[in-house]
């Protein structure tokens, strides 16, 4: 935003959250999709920025005949191309606006998966239901109580399941969401986690960002149940000069913008 007084941060409660970001997400959707629809692809797997494909990266395992849950799905694209790797996904997302993008990829490209409006602190799923979970960016960051939503995803596997989700790099936190010159300068404390907050006039919250420590997600994981298998930190791919947001280039080259988290629930 423009007028810094808008942007703040501060805690902020999971109705809150939930409210501004619903609400932000319905909003934002056309544009969201108008300038990364074509990134992300109507079938395709984009695990971040940086343009990690699942297609390459294999980090959800076998494919075929697994009931895959993705959470926070936007426009679901990754659970269409999960569809045409042989599995069986469901797409779950908060946001109305982002599910109607959903149903149109699903018109324009005629591959379809179940769509589901629900909030990821709740599932509306029975316990064991689905052999892996995976979010690119979706739900984690958007919620005030991240670790009830690693419960909640622990919940819904079964055991030997695997729960992949990329999130933006903690160390990020420290800079501006500047992808040129002025993004390189360490500005705020890791250690600093009241969330990011985008406001009106009125002081109420239009969208919030949450931030965790790297530890900080690795406890949220041990402590729903689940082991650690592999963090990944995706490098800036040469050739690769787009800008999304705050990632770009420049800072990619330097230091990583995307952590992508695979876990196991245990058998």
């Amino acid at each position: 935003m423009d007028d810094d007084s808008r942007v703040t941060r501060r805690r902020v409660s999971d109705t809150e959250a939930r409210r501004a970001n619903r609400g932000w997400w319905d909003t934002d959707a056309d544009d969201y999709q108008a300038e990364h629809g074509a990134f992300l692809g109507d079938v395709d797997f984009v695990w971040c920025p940086e343009g990690v494909r699942e297609a390459d990266a294999r980090l959800l395992g076998e494919l075929a005949g697994r009931r895959i849950l993705e959470v926070g799905c936007g426009a679901a694209s990754a659970a269409r191309w999960l569809a045409t790797q042989g599995a069986r996904p469901v797409a779950m997302d908060l946001s109305a606006g982002m599910l109607r993008h959903a149903a149109l990829a699903a018109d324009r490209t005629g591959v379809r998966v179940p769509l589901v409006q629900a909030d990821a602190l709740a599932l509306p799923f029975a316990d064991g239901a689905f052999d892996t979970a995976c979010t690119a960016f979706g739900a984690i960051p958007f919620v005030a109580d991240s670790a009830a939503l690693m419960r909640e995803v622990f919940r819904v596997l079964r055991p030997g399941a695997r729960w992949v989700f990329s999130v933006t790099h903690p160390m990020r936190w420290i800079f501006l969401d500047d992808p040129g010159e002025g993004g390189l300068t360490a500005v705020h404390s890791y250690f600093d986690r009241a969330p990011y907050v985008e406001q009106d006039d009125a002081g109420v919250a239009t969208y919030v960002e949450q931030h965790r420590t790297l530890g900080d997600r690795v406890r949220e994981l041990v402590g729903a149940g689940f082991r650690l298998v592999d963090l990944v930190e995706p490098e800036w791919p040469a050739g690769h000069e787009g800008i999304w947001g705050q990632w770009s280039p420049l800072r990619g080259r330097l230091f990583p913008g995307t952590a992508i988290f695979v876990a196991e629930k245990p058998e």
